[in-house]
């Protein structure tokens, strides 16, 4: 076996090894974890999402909760007002946040820089002003309540244990289509946008089509997530999507590591459970928060993807270099 069968037989190992013990942690621990922990698996969705549109594209979105909020919106309006299928709902939600990102992607790839970023967050603004008005068919800044769980042959998905097998298996699939991608023609005309526009355009790269097909990835992403929040609280409303939401997908992605599948993960995770583990610091907390997430920009450019990677280099180095130790030592 040669080292890159190794390597992906150890990467598949790994995988089976953490989806297992993920499956037990429904009952290791308690509700109220478990709910921390779907709304992780949640965020975790958007920010693969975001993943396509800063991390590989270099597009920096700001409208990224909005888009999310399309998807739980439409199933939330279709089964509550419409009566429709929670599926069919979900289907629903998905396509129109995709198809929304993409004639956004149109409209607004022309600007560069700084003036794509704040033609999204008026995208952002625009998105809650309009769910806020709309009462009649939002439920205006009461939001709307009464969105039915999915069920699969009878199985409802109604209970915070429940709905956490869900949303594994759903984050679980999006990771395995998002490493896909990254591997593809695509990811790699991604990347060579990110990495230098011009050089990709001269290359012959259709430098608009990469980025609006990212930015149509990512606002699907953001659409599975925008469903799965509104399947999960069962209830949707305009603050659950506001701009302070779009910066804090933002947040995860920079602390987990841009550009990475795991950091996108671990930024979710880190993001969502932080503010609870520094609960005990009282008023003060947010100050903390802050603090640490700043020294991690600092400190770890990379994120914490970029850590742990270090850290597996270094103890393979050293690895090696015993293995190297001891067959000289036997010669």
């Amino acid at each position: 076996m040669n080292k890159k069968n190794a390597r992906n037989a150890s990467l598949i190992l790994a995988l089976v090894l953490s989806l297992g013990a993920a499956s037990l942690l429904p009952n290791a621990v308690g509700e109220y974890w478990v709910r921390l922990t779907n709304a992780a698996l949640i965020s975790s969705a958007a920010v693969l999402g975001l993943n396509f549109v800063l991390g590989y594209a270099g597009q920096i979105s700001m409208m990224h909760a909005s888009v999310a909020g399309m998807g739980a919106y439409a199933v939330a309006i279709g089964t509550v007002k419409f009566g429709l299928n929670p599926w069919l709902g979900c289907l629903i939600g998905m396509a129109t946040a995709g198809a929304f990102s993409y004639v956004t992607g149109i409209l607004l790839l022309r600007l560069k820089g700084h003036y794509f970023a704040l033609a999204t967050l008026g995208i952002n603004v625009s998105f809650i002003i309009v769910v806020s008005n709309l009462v009649e068919i939002t439920g205006g800044s009461n939001g709307l309540t009464g969105i039915p769980a999915l069920t699969i042959l009878g199985f409802a998905f109604d209970s915070e244990r429940r709905f956490y097998y869900l949303a594994l298996v759903a984050v679980v699939l999006l990771a395995v289509f998002a490493s896909y991608v990254r591997h593809s023609q695509l990811g790699r005309s991604m990347i060579a946008v990110r990495d230098d526009e011009l050089a990709a355009s001269v290359s012959g790269l259709n430098v608009t089509a990469v980025k609006v097909t990212a930015l149509t990835l990512g606002g699907v992403y953001a659409g599975v997530a925008g469903v799965m929040f509104a399947l999960h609280a069962r209830f949707v409303a305009p603050e659950d999507f506001s701009t302070s939401t779009s910066i804090v997908y933002l947040a995860m992605l920079v602390v987990g590591g841009e550009a990475t599948i795991l950091g996108s993960i671990l930024g979710a995770f880190v993001i969502t459970f932080l503010p609870e583990w520094l609960r005990w610091l009282g008023s003060a907390y947010l100050v903390i928060f802050g603090l640490l997430v700043l020294l991690m920009l600092f400190l770890a450019p990379r994120g914490l993807a970029g850590l742990f990677g270090f850290a597996w280099s270094k103890w393979k180095a050293q690895l090696s270099s015993k293995e190297a130790g001891k067959w000289r030592f036997s010669k």
